[in-house]
């Protein structure tokens, strides 16, 4: 099985999200339409803009970890090739 380590950001509000799971279109699907808690307090689009696969969920979860620790906007935009972040 396949896992997927994701990141989303919100232009609007200049918010990344950091998640992973195997089912990355019911996940999308989920943070769209509210039903995931951190996203769900911002209005305003969610739109991914990076994916990777990982063989293992372990892969996945210390991907993310990795990620999240990083609390760096510039690293984000650089990693996902924004050129202009709002803000």
């Amino acid at each position: 099985m396949q896992f997927y380590v994701y990141i989303l950001y919100n232009d609007k509000h200049d918010k990344f999200y950091i998640g992973q799971t195997y089912n990355l279109k019911k996940r999308i699907f989920e943070h769209t339409n509210k039903l995931s808690v951190y996203t769900a307090r911002y209005d305003g689009v969610w739109r991914i803009v990076h994916t990777e696969q990982c063989n293992t969920r372990s892969d996945a979860m210390n991907r993310e970890k990795f990620l999240k620790r990083q609390k760096n906007k510039n690293f984000y935009k650089k990693l996902c090739n924004i050129s202009n972040l709002a803000g």
